[in-house]
């Protein structure tokens, strides 16, 4: 799972310097745009940045998961 956030990781730090922001404050940006003027390039970023975002929290909850677990039981 570790292997797996590194790419990840790198590319939410892409993101985060060509914008010069965290993926919550862009968020909240992008949605405010939208009611002005929709900019297509930075959508496409979001719906890509959001979905590298989620898997990010995913891996690390399941890393979480696996470092708290209490019993573990091998066949």
């Amino acid at each position: 799972m570790i292997s797996q956030s590194t790419p990840i990781k790198e590319k939410i730090k892409f993101f985060e310097k060509k914008y010069g922001s965290s993926f919550n404050i862009f968020e909240h940006e992008i949605k405010e745009e939208v009611k002005e003027k929709e900019d297509f390039q930075k959508w496409d970023d979001y719906i890509e940045w959001k979905a590298y975002f989620e898997k990010l929290k995913d891996l690390e909850l399941k890393l979480k998961e696996i470092e708290n677990a209490q019993e573990v039981k091998l066949y």
